[in-house]
């Protein structure tokens, strides 16, 4: 077969921040202020319209008010968590949540205000905000920086890794190619920051076929940063740590727009209320969901029949600005939440810091156990319910941080592994007897039948996850016998060798916590009850073909930096 030739390009700068969404932006905007700093941020789509801000968002869910402190989030987030996450991380970002706000409402970000011009606010946590153009509003802040350039259409596969004679390693810099041409990207940095989204698409979703990406989180996040960091040896958190969100059925858009807004009662197919009977956090209100339904009590709602008119169209308004399918929804069948109450299922899991505990091992800097790699946001384990706001402050430490490290930091070599020869063997192979998108669905096939997806309503057993474990091993001997036609082929390649490598995390992880500590989250079938040794941190670390499982205890307070290998 003819050879592909594809161009290489050196580039060579003091930061890579790989990942133009929410952290990743407010980290280039902070890292501004260095003008000395050479920045390059490399993004898969554009940083105009890419991460989970694309489409918008119509509240920030982490914003301290009324009387409450930091603290006070630190603790709700323990209470959601049953226990599981860094109070150093949690405290950092709950310090600055509020000002990262104001800041976004300097930017131009409309944040609703009431007569005394106080923000309007939905509880304590969180204020509401017209935020479709979030993410514009980010993306013009980075361009304005002088000493950043943005790379988008990117898609980065490999951290660069160089070590010493001593066998000391450190992060270097990352391969990537672009999307639409044939251009290998071999980046040198003397930092590096992981700054993209979480895991979706692993499992297979509530629905099928042409919409299968109308799902909780974006599709085209795949686990990317995780991947990379897994390969390159970086220490993993709480993976087990799995979300699964409450959506209004079909159309899954967002609940808390309704339960929180207009007050509605999750009820089941009899009208009893029964949320509160198993429990108001977050993986409580899935579990109560779907207990409900298997004890053959559903389907279940949010009982929406005592709103007035005015709220109702308040929901149109509002689901028009972050999720239109519903309101196209109440509009074709002619009966509004006032009428009919709306229907809730749950999501496939997914693994997601911003929401769960999820991510890289990081100290309190936002440094990974790999010198030269600090990871903020979605990727950044150990702190859940960071919401937008809290990715934003992540960003801004990291960024921070990343200035610290480099006054002592050298230029490392301009070497490494070389990455192109691999991608050219996809583009010149002859195509084998599977596609992508069949490997893929095989993959959410696996997960959901033997790793706790929907289909099982969550649970999983070790020999069920176990055999997981072996079918997608399997799946990912069978990655050198694609082809990719295009630039376009390749990235979806590399996506789904990006979802096998976090499923086999996944996995690994899951058959370590002997409880269920989460309810639908981790619902363990071999170990139903919490247990008092569940109190730990269960890390991973890839090392010579397999994960060897770290337990950390819980830090409690304080600074915590890395002391160990």
């Amino acid at each position: 077969m003819e050879s592909v030739q594809m161009e290489r390009q050196r580039l060579t700068v003091d930061v890579l921040i790989i990942g133009g969404g929410t952290a990743g932006c407010y980290a280039a905007m902070e890292l501004g202020k260095s003008p000395e700093l050479a920045v390059l941020v490399a993004e898969k789509a554009n940083i105009e319209r890419s991460g989970c801000l694309a489409a918008g968002v119509n509240a920030l869910n982490a914003y301290i008010s009324d009387g409450h402190t930091p603290a006070d989030y630190v603790e709700y987030a323990r209470k959601d968590a049953e226990g599981i996450i860094r109070d150093d991380l949690m405290l950092t970002l709950a310090e600055d949540v509020n000002a990262v706000t104001e800041d976004l409402e300097r930017l131009g970000l409309v944040i609703l205000k009431d007569a005394e011009g106080r923000y309007v606010t939905r509880g304590w946590r969180n204020v509401k905000i017209n935020g479709e153009n979030i993410k514009p509003l980010l993306a013009r802040e980075v361009r304005k920086q002088e000493n950043v350039r943005v790379l988008n259409h990117v898609n980065i596969t490999d951290l660069k890794i160089q070590r010493d004679a001593a066998g000391a390693c450190r992060v270097t810099g990352a391969w990537g190619f672009s999307v639409r041409k044939p251009v290998a990207y071999d980046i040198t940095a003397r930092a590096v920051l992981v700054a993209t989204g979480g895991a979706a698409g692993l499992y297979r979703p509530n629905n099928p076929g042409f919409s299968r990406h109308k799902m909780w989180y974006p599709p085209f996040n795949t686990g990317a940063g995780y991947a990379m960091g897994i390969r390159a040896g970086a220490e993993m958190t709480t993976f087990e740590h799995r979300f699964v969100a409450l959506r209004c059925k079909d159309t899954i858009a967002p609940t808390g727009t309704i339960a929180q807004g207009v007050g509605a009662k999750q009820v089941n197919a009899k009208g009893e209320v029964y949320e509160t009977k198993y429990g108001l956090t977050t993986p409580e209100r899935i579990y109560g969901t779907v207990e409900e339904n298997r004890k053959g009590n559903g389907p279940c709602y949010l009982d929406t029949r005592h709103i007035r008119a005015e709220q109702q169209q308040a929901l149109y308004h509002a689901y028009l600005n972050m999720a239109p399918a519903q309101t196209l929804k109440w509009v074709e069948a002619g009966k509004g939440p006032k009428e009919q109450p709306v229907e809730v299922e749950g999501t496939e899991p997914y693994v997601v810091g911003g929401h769960t505990a999820s991510g890289y091992w990081v100290d309190t800097n936002r440094a990974s156990t790999l010198p030269g790699l600090f990871a903020a946001g979605d990727v950044a384990g150990g702190a859940p319910q960071k919401y937008v706001t809290g990715a934003l402050a992540e960003g801004r430490i990291a960024a921070q941080s990343i200035v610290s490290y480099l006054e002592d930091a050298e230029q490392p070599a301009a070497d490494g592994d070389d990455r192109m020869a691999e991608y050219e063997q996809y583009l010149t192979s002859a195509a084998g007897n599977l596609t992508t998108l069949q490997q893929e669905e095989a993959m959410q096939k696996v997960m959901d039948e033997y790793a706790g997806g929907i289909r099982t309503d969550y649970r999983y057993n070790e020999s069920r996850l176990q055999l997981a474990a072996e079918k997608i091993r399997h799946l990912e001997t069978l990655l050198p016998t694609l082809h990719a036609d295009d630039m376009y082929g390749l990235m979806k390649i590399y996506e789904l060798r990006e979802r096998l490598t976090v499923c086999r995390a996944l996995i690994a992880h899951m058959l370590a916590r002997k409880e269920t500590r989460w309810h639908t989250f981790g619902e363990n079938a071999d170990h139903p009850e919490q247990s008092t040794e569940g109190l730990c941190y269960v890390n991973s670390r890839w090392q010579d073909g397999a994960f060897k499982i770290l337990y950390r205890p819980l830090v409690k307070g304080g600074h915590y930096e890395h002391t160990y290998p």
